[in-house]
């Protein structure tokens, strides 16, 4: 557990971790033998049983829930290998395809920042959001996104046939954005940059 949330254990210190190990394994019924699942459990324990301590860090759940989806990625057996896509399409004029191995994640709090020596005790404002992803070569990344960069990815989530140029039109109408184009043409910039990453794999054949 210390090494799937190490950021979370250095937290805490040794003292309140050993605590919270403890009752997590005295009150929590694990419902997998599957010893990777085990810090799947440590996270549905922190989130949807546990009552909350008076010494608890108001960002303690978030923090484990980011912690935690980095091994997820690292485990998932799936491949971004698929023979259904074309990895040289033309992202604006057919469907783009986001990587099975991509998870878009918002927070109150600045996950990617929190450590011993920073430890907000209220959110900073305004939520954080992020994409976190297994790239070809089995590395595992995040990177800190805007709202638009949001917007674009919860569209590629659900996208089966629309072309990227459709998805980042509908983005600029309801941005009401008195120039669409320009969001266009950043929005292109964005699916490239994507593309190279391994978020997205490239286009729907």
């Amino acid at each position: 557990l210390a090494g799937t949330y190490p950021v979370l254990h250095g937290i805490l210190g040794p003292d309140r971790w050993k605590l919270l190990v403890r009752d997590f394994y005295s009150e929590h019924h694990c419902h997998t033998p599957l010893f990777p699942e085990v810090a799947r459990e440590f996270l549905r324990y922190l989130r949807d049983e546990r009552d909350a301590a008076a010494s608890d860090p108001p960002f303690l759940c978030e923090l484990a829930r980011y912690e935690w989806v980095e091994l997820s990625l690292e485990i998932d057996e799936r491949s971004i290998d698929d023979a259904a896509i074309d990895p040289d399409g033309d992202l604006l004029e057919q469907a783009p395809v986001l990587s099975p191995l991509a998870r878009v994640l918002s927070f109150r709090f600045p996950v990617h920042r929190l450590g011993p020596d920073y430890q907000p005790a209220e959110p900073p404002g305004g939520n954080h959001h992020y994409i976190v992803y297994r790239n070809r070569a089995d590395e595992v990344k995040f990177m800190a996104i805007n709202d638009v960069s949001l917007a674009l990815l919860a569209s590629l989530q659900q996208n089966e046939e629309r072309s990227g140029r459709a998805i980042l039109e509908d983005i600029a109408i309801s941005m009401d954005h008195p120039e669409p184009e320009k969001i266009v043409a950043a929005g292109a910039a964005l699916l490239a940059d994507f593309r190279r990453r391994d978020i997205l794999l490239g286009t729907r054949r």
